[in-house]
């Protein structure tokens, strides 16, 4: 019984991982899609974000099965709690991560995109999803924390964008929407680094049982 509780474990560590890496796709895809006005790119975005929460569904059926059928030991009832939570915040990555590839639809030529930072705000945000992913395959505690406390870079060229934009419109009227529609990007991109930052918290809360800073 002990050895099929644990290769349940281990395909439940697996599919955390593959639905990490959708998110991956997901927000590289929706991103290169607004930046070089790609169609089949942002279809896959969308593509993928469908993809994203069929495995949401499946990895839940595979938590509610563990903690039904099974007795787990406190490392392992973290395990499946933390991935319970891990993948209410993927699903919404990818929502976020699809909100970016329809709004791109309506930036086709736009020469606001390339006036603001939004593509060194989207590296950053996908590096927090990517290196909290990572943290939870390797277990490191280190990685983790440091994806928590790079949440206030992403935060920090939100605050960038902003003052961006708000230059742009002082200077071009014209581009009002398009401006409006680049600060709603910035938005879901910023939530992106929150979600990412929730995602280390709960690989914390996987590997310690708390979540570090006093939240259980």
């Amino acid at each position: 019984m002990r050895k099929l509780y644990e290769k349940q474990l281990e395909e439940l560590h697996g599919r955390i991982i593959q639905m990490g890496a959708l998110c991956e796709v997901a927000i590289a895809c929706a991103v290169k899609a607004l930046l070089e006005g790609d169609a089949a790119l942002r279809a896959k975005a969308i593509e993928t974000e469908q993809e994203i929460d069929v495995a949401e569904r499946e990895i839940e059926q595979l938590c509610v099965r563990l903690l039904l059928h099974q007795q787990p030991i406190a490392s392992d009832l973290r395990h499946v709690t933390a991935a319970q939570r891990m993948i209410v915040d993927m699903e919404r990555i990818g929502d976020q991560a699809q909100d970016i590839a329809e709004i791109s639809e309506y930036m086709l030529g736009s020469p606001v995109k390339s006036d603001v930072h939004i593509s060194e705000m989207a590296r950053s945000a996908s590096k927090m999803v990517t290196d909290a992913i990572e943290a939870f395959v390797r277990k490191d505690l280190a990685l983790a924390r440091s994806v928590v406390a790079y949440d206030d870079v992403v935060d920090e060229r939100f605050e960038k964008i902003k003052e961006e934009l708000v230059e742009l419109l002082t200077l071009h009227r014209e581009y009002a929407k398009d401006c409006l529609d680049l600060l709603m990007i910035a938005k879901y991109l910023e939530r992106i680094g929150d979600h990412a930052e929730n995602l280390a918290e709960w690989v914390l809360y996987y590997l310690t049982g708390s979540r570090g800073d006093g939240k259980a």
